[in-house]
């Protein structure tokens, strides 16, 4: 790759047309399994949601994703797997209650405060040196969050601060992802999850259980194969495109998922949710831009995060 050509022009034709796919396939699998997940809340609790996307996602691994079963009996790193699955499930709840509560566009906006919180828990747990530009994302990312939920305009709505403790999770959860991944394959990471988060969901589910209808097959089915979909299609773009073409790709989450709460579910479109996601956007990919300018100069180490992860 020529380091002298701007991003988009450096990547082939192919690849980032294939990228471009992926990554449209992966934007409408998650406000997919965003839909799924809130349909079947109307009528399930959301222990009970997160167990039967889970179940959906066992049946699905079955069908496609059975080579992978010969590394699960070696048992590399199960108890990072299992601490990952409690953090990954726990967030799942909190998300999940963002979904049922707040507008669709909301809890996307949110959520792309993880970044922000993979910085802080990389410096935390990894003794990672933050640089100026993951600082200055972060103090972008806080400003943004402000710019959503907008204190002193009126009471602070509880489901938002559960999305950010969400997104956290999710941030903490990707940095022992990025630990597993040393000796562990994705597919192996994938079919550890279900087999954990499986039973964490029977187990929470059965203390809040309600009775299940033939009308909530369709939503299972779409809020189980969207979980799966949502992050098979993402790396599958993350393997032909660079960070700094996902991150704004991926923003787009955030006004399909308006447009579909607006016809969905009547929600109105808050342009404060638009310019504070798009403040928090901005952040993101400044530093990611300036990351990539210091590893095509040598000023920065090509992977640190990994790097780091692999050496504890």
């Amino acid at each position: 790759m020529n380091p002298k050509l701007p991003v988009f022009l450096s990547l082939s034709g192919s690849s980032f047309n294939q990228g471009l796919m992926w990554m449209g396939l992966s934007m409408a699998s998650f406000i997919a399994m965003s839909v799924g997940s809130r349909e079947l809340a109307a009528t399930l609790s959301i222990r009970q949601v997160l167990f039967f996307r889970a179940l959906v996602g066992l049946f699905v691994i079955l069908a496609v994703g059975r080579s992978v079963f010969p590394e699960i009996p070696a048992m590399r790193r199960v108890p990072l797997h299992l601490l990952r699955n409690i953090v990954h499930f726990t967030a799942q709840y909190f998300w999940t209650v963002g979904v049922v509560l707040l507008p669709l566009a909301s809890v996307f906006a949110l959520e792309f405060t993880m970044p922000m919180w993979v910085t802080l828990f990389a410096w935390i747990l990894l003794g990672e040196r933050i640089s100026r530009a993951r600082l200055l994302a972060t103090v972008g990312g806080f400003i943004g969050v402000l710019v959503i939920v907008r204190p002193g305009v009126g009471m602070i709505d509880p489901a938002a601060g559960l999305v950010l403790i969400a997104a956290a999770g999710y941030g903490l959860s990707l940095i022992m992802v990025k630990r597993l991944t040393r000796q562990c394959s994705p597919g192996a990471i994938v079919v550890w999850m279900i087999l954990i988060q499986l039973p964490l969901g029977l187990i929470a589910a059965m203390t809040d259980w309600r009775p299940v209808q033939a009308g909530d097959m369709p939503w299972m089915m779409l809020a189980g194969i969207g979980a799966l979909s949502a992050h098979f299609c993402q790396a599958q773009a993350l393997k032909r495109l660079e960070a700094s073409v996902v991150i704004p790709i991926d923003f787009l989450r955030v006004p399909m998922a308006a447009v579909v709460g607006y016809y969905a579910y009547g929600e109105a479109i808050d342009l404060w949710v638009f310019l504070g996601g798009g403040i928090i956007l901005l952040s993101n990919l400044q530093a990611v831009l300036a990351e990539r300018h210091g590893r095509l100069t040598g000023a920065l180490p090509a992977e640190p995060l990994v790097e780091k992860a692999d050496r504890r």
